[in-house]
């Protein structure tokens, strides 16, 4: 049996310094005209000298652990869902941790891509289960511009840096009001699709030699088309069966955040799910894709915003690399 359990707290973070549409046309063959009308982006954050994934993830976290009226030394276990890490070790949890002024709590990285959030969201819960008077920081970060080659245009137009974090609690009498209740998450991979979305060099299948050049695969490479075509069929279908799973209908859906890859994705998963626009909770225009910590700016943002009202039934849904893919429902 499962312990309800809440997300009490929500925060995020974005480096102050825009890449905008423009900046890239002085810097690769492409135009605002082109960026806008494939993908819906018009700028991206992107992290400057000295911002990395753990300072990003511990604005994050202040922020998170202050809407939930909490302190950095109540939590016990500390999770960061990110594929660009400061270090292969020590891990960004552990660096946090420390950033956050605490030891002896449990803090471990989740890789998971673009999906990592709602990865981490699910391994909180099952914490909370084994453990109800666990207090759980999640934070989803990634610099991606740090594994973006920016001579690539396919590439480069579409990724941004950010953070997220949720503070996640059993539900009890003293939640705050605003908390959202965590009805249920659903996970799935297919690793056999994983060669159409890569960052392999510096893996121990493709390890660093002292001096070698930096080579391409370094860098993100994808195949566009078919990742398109995977991640609307994968997200649209986790997300009807999470909503038939818990008895809801799209109609009781009241705001729906979709992992923020780019706007064609977002638009062909809304029409499948036939969730109305004025529903669907957008960013891409403002953030492009932060990776892991997609979906969580969006919910911290939807939230903080007023577009997420209380009471409201909120889905999620993301894909990433991977290949990764998952659903969640929340009760405002």
């Amino acid at each position: 049996m499962t312990t309800p359990c809440i997300i009490r707290g929500l925060g995020h973070c974005v480096p102050e310094t825009r890449l905008t549409n423009a900046d890239l046309e002085r810097m690769v063959d492409t135009n605002d005209e082109w960026i806008t009308s494939r993908t819906g982006i018009k700028e991206r954050r992107i992290a400057a000298k000295g911002e990395t994934c753990v300072s990003l993830s511990h604005q994050a976290a202040l922020k998170a652990l202050e809407n939930a009226g909490m302190r950095a030394e109540e939590l016990t276990h500390i999770l960061v869902a990110t594929f660009s890490p400061d270090a292969v070790i020590p891990s960004a949890a552990c660096m946090l941790a420390d950033r956050l002024g605490i030891t002896g709590r449990m803090a471990m990285d989740i890789s998971a891509a673009c999906s990592g959030f709602l990865f981490a969201l699910e391994t909180a819960r099952a914490f909370v289960t084994l453990h109800p008077q666990a207090k759980i920081l999640v934070t989803a970060t990634d610099v991606v511009s740090s594994r973006v080659d920016y001579t690539d245009r396919s590439i480069c137009v579409l990724f941004g840096d950010g953070a997220g974090a949720a503070i996640v609690t059993a539900a009890d009498a003293a939640a705050p009001a605003g908390s959202g209740r965590v009805l249920d998450v659903l996970l799935a991979t297919d690793g056999s699709m994983g060669e159409l979305l890569t960052i392999k060099g510096g893996g121990s299948g493709t390890p660093y030699k002292l001096g070698e050049a930096v080579r391409s695969d370094f860098f993100v490479q994808m195949n566009g088309r078919e990742v398109y075509k995977h991640a609307v069929r994968a997200m649209s279908g986790i997300c009807k069966t999470v909503l038939e799973k818990n008895g809801f209908t799209k109609d009781q859906v009241d705001v729906f955040i979709p992992h923020q890859a780019n706007l064609r994705i977002i638009d062909a998963v809304g029409a499948r799910l036939e969730m109305p626009a004025e529903k669907v909770f957008t960013n891409v225009q403002k953030y492009g894709n932060t990776s892991a910590a997609s979906v969580i700016i969006a919910l911290s943002e939807a939230r903080a915003e007023g577009f997420i009202k209380d009471g409201d039934l909120v889905l999620l849904g993301t894909f990433g690399g991977g290949f990764t893919w998952g659903s969640a429902l929340v009760r405002f």
